[in-house]
């Protein structure tokens, strides 16, 4: 349980250190052609540019390359303290409620046991588990339990290994509550489902008498449905991959982020199985989720594009030259 409550703890300080750095620049271009402004609009701010109708249309193009390039120096998410305060905390609320679930569940029912100790009954209960899952039954590898933390420990530093990255750790509060906010999902959707499913470990099904039966009939024993590491592995490493990417969209080495992210999570799944801690199912499942929560999250956290405008404009300059021609708007 300290381990637990240490866990909780570090969530919410780093939730409450996240916050979104927003900078604002001034700039403005002229020549004998084109003038570039920065407007201000109630609360908002716009980069516009203003091209004369006679100017080729290459020029423009320089124009809106140019301005969408400064944007892409700032943070591709927007961080709101009330919908992520509230989706985090609820987040971590149902991760406790679900860690009571799991500490409340029953060991494995007297009459129950009896089909596990006997190897007629034994073999039949293995026939009928799916045949992705028949060849994992009774694995009870220890070494490749106790291996299986040490990726699974490895994955949870990597988003932090990508402060090094300077587009990155220029947001480095918003950054990391978001990663804080991903693996909350996933511990929340776990620890429930977890708390909720009873399906008995691989190791369960070892009746060679290297599993104490101790072990294989107590309540830690009926939580293989779905893998927690794998879950956990792959949402850390997603989200690393999917945050450098947007971060950096043309920036190199994302095959090499993203082929370690998958990895990772694949190799916890492999080293759980070995140990016989869960099916294959189940760990095909935790991959599933976990990497769809590290990239859905950042994904709904993203700015919309929706901010961009191009339209007819005409009128006079701060220094008294008329223009007629297009106009690109990028708002913020």
């Amino acid at each position: 349980m300290k381990k637990i409550t240490l866990l909780f703890a570090f969530f919410a300080g780093i939730n409450f250190y996240a916050q979104q750095s927003f900078q604002n620049s001034s700039i403005s271009i002229k020549n004998n052609n084109t003038h570039f402004q920065k407007l201000a609009i109630g609360n908002s701010n716009a980069f516009m540019f203003k091209l004369p109708s006679a100017a080729p249309e290459s020029n423009f193009q320089d124009k809106i390359n140019f301005a969408v390039n400064h944007q892409k120096n700032g943070s591709p998410y927007e961080w709101k303290w009330v919908r992520d305060g509230i989706w985090t905390g609820a987040a971590l609320g149902a991760s406790a409620y679900g860690l009571i679930l799991i500490q409340n569940k029953d060991d494995m029912p007297l009459a129950e046991r009896e089909q596990y100790l006997n190897e007629e009954s034994l073999q039949k209960k293995i026939d009928k588990l799916n045949f992705l899952d028949q060849w994992v039954a009774g694995k009870h590898n220890k070494s490749a339990n106790s291996i299986s933390d040490i990726p699974f420990a490895l994955s949870f530093a990597a988003p932090f290994a990508l402060l090094i990255d300077d587009e990155i750790n220029d947001y480095t509060g918003q950054y990391l509550g978001l990663y804080i906010e991903s693996l909350a999902t996933t511990a929340a959707l776990y620890s429930i489902t977890a708390g909720l499913v009873n399906r008995s470990r691989p190791y369960v099904y070892d009746n060679s008498g290297d599993t104490p039966n101790d072990r294989r009939f107590k309540n830690n024993g009926q939580r293989s449905f779905y893998s927690g590491h794998v879950a956990a592995t792959a949402t850390a490493t997603f989200f690393a991959a999917k945050a450098y990417s947007d971060f950096n969209p043309d920036g190199d080495g994302k095959v090499l982020i993203w082929t370690g992210a998958a990895a990772l999570p694949a190799a916890v799944g492999v080293l759980r199985m070995e140990a016989g801690q869960h099916f294959l199912t189940d760990v095909l499942l935790g991959y599933v989720l976990g990497a769809g929560t590290g990239i859905l999250v950042p994904e709904l956290h993203k700015k919309k594009m929706d901010n961009i405008d191009i339209y007819p404009s005409s009128g006079t300059s701060f220094n008294g030259d008329s223009y007629n021609g297009m106009a690109f708007r990028y708002s913020f």
